[in-house]
C-alpha cells in the first residue's frame, strides 16, 4: 500500500479508483470524472506539500507535458490544486502495460516490432524536441505500450528541461546529473544541459535492450556503471547474446546512435528512427552487401 492511500476518495472531481504507480514524490492512480471519462491522476505527495522545490518540479512536468502536442505522448487534460490542498495532474488514460514489463517478459523481440516502437517513441519525441525540450530520462518504465495495437504512448516529463531556459529557470544544480544511469547518455554526467542528442542515446539503448534483453554495459554497481559510460565502449550488438544475429547495417546504426560523443550519433532522434526501421528490415545478406557498398563509396570520396 502506498505511502498516501487515497483510493476511494475524490479530488476536484476525480473518483480514486486504485493505485496504478507510485514514486518517491507521488502516486499515480486509475480515476473516473464526470466531463473527462477515465484518466490517469498523479498526485504529489502530502508531505511534499510545502515543498517549493517538489511543487515547482511538479508543476514544471504537466507544464512540459502540456506543450507536447503528438498521438505518441499521453495528452495532459487538467493541471490543478485540490479543496485539501493536493497537487494534482490529470492525464490520458494510455491501455496497454508499461514497456518495461512486457519487455522483461518477452524481449528479445522480433526486429519488426522494435522497430515500431522505436519509431513511435522517436515521433514523440521529436514533437518535444520540436518545443525545445528535452525528455532526459527516456527508458521503458516511461512508456505504454499496447500488444494488441502496438500503440505507444510516452509519460512522465519530471525531469524534462527546456533547452532556453535561463540558468535560473533550471531546478538541476550545476555538477548533479538527473536520469536512469542505465539509460542515461555519458555527457549527462557532467550535470551540465544536454541536448536532443541526449534522448538519442537514451532511445538507442531502449532499442538494444528490446533487440536483446541486455543492455549496452554489463556493470553491476552505480560506480563501476559510471565509469564504464565515461571510459569503455558499449558492448556490440552482436556481441550481446550468443544465439542473437543481427545484420551489420542494424549494429551500425544502434552504434552510432550510442556513440560517446554527441556529434558522432545522428542529427536527429527522427533520423536515428529511420534508418533503424530501414536497417530493420533487411534480410542479413542485403544488409552485409549495402553496409560494404556505403563503405566504399566512403572510401572514393
Amino acid at each position: 500500500m502506498s505511502r498516501d492511500n487515497l483510493v476511494s476518495s475524490t479530488l476536484s472531481g476525480y473518483t480514486l479508483k486504485k493505485e496504478v504507480g507510485e514514486g518517491g514524490t507521488s502516486a499515480v492512480y486509475l480515476a473516473d470524472h464526470a466531463n473527462h471519462g477515465t484518466v490517469a491522476l498523479k498526485v504529489l505527495r502530502e508531505k511534499l506539500r510545502q515543498d517549493k522545490t517538489a511543487v515547482a518540479r511538479f508543476l514544471r512536468e504537466a507544464k512540459y507535458g502540456s506543450r507536447v502536442q503528438h498521438p505518441n505522448v499521453v495528452r495532459t487534460i487538467e493541471i490543478g490544486q485540490a479543496e485539501n490542498g493536493l497537487h494534482f495532474l490529470a492525464i490520458e488514460w494510455a491501455p496497454g502495460e508499461i514497456l518495461e514489463r512486457h519487455a522483461k517478459q518477452n524481449a528479445p523481440l522480433p526486429k519488426d516490432v522494435v522497430a515500431n516502437i522505436v519509431g513511435q517513441i522517436a515521433a514523440g519525441v521529436q514533437a518535444a524536441h520540436d518545443a525545445n525540450i528535452v525528455h532526459r530520462d527516456l527508458k521503458p518504465e516511461n512508456v505504454m505500450y499496447n500488444p494488441e495495437t502496438g500503440e505507444v504512448k510516452l509519460l512522465d516529463f519530471g525531469i524534462a528541461t527546456d533547452t532556453e531556459a535561463s540558468a535560473d529557470e533550471r531546478l538541476t544544480r550545476a555538477g548533479f546529473f538527473v536520469g536512469t544511469l542505465m539509460y542515461i547518455a555519458p555527457e549527462a554526467l557532467s550535470g551540465e544541459l544536454v541536448t536532443a542528442a541526449a534522448d538519442q542515446y537514451s532511445l538507442a539503448t531502449i532499442a538494444y535492450f528490446l533487440l536483446t534483453r541486455c543492455l549496452p554495459y554489463t556493470a553491476r554497481a552505480p560506480r563501476e556503471m559510471f565509469t564504464q559510460l565515461l571510459t569503455t565502449p558499449p558492448i556490440a550488438l552482436r556481441q550481446a547474446k550468443e544465439d542473437l544475429e543481427f545484420n551489420p547495417t542494424l549494429e551500425a546504426v544502434v552504434m552510432k546512435a550510442l556513440s560517446r560523443n554527441p556529434e558522432h550519433r545522428y542529427p536527429s532522434v527522427k533520423a536515428f528512427a529511420e534508418a533503424f526501421t530501414e536497417a530493420a528490415t533487411l534480410p542479413v545478406e542485403q544488409a552485409g552487401v549495402m553496409s560494404k557498398f556505403k563503405g566504399l563509396l566512403r572510401r572514393n570520396k
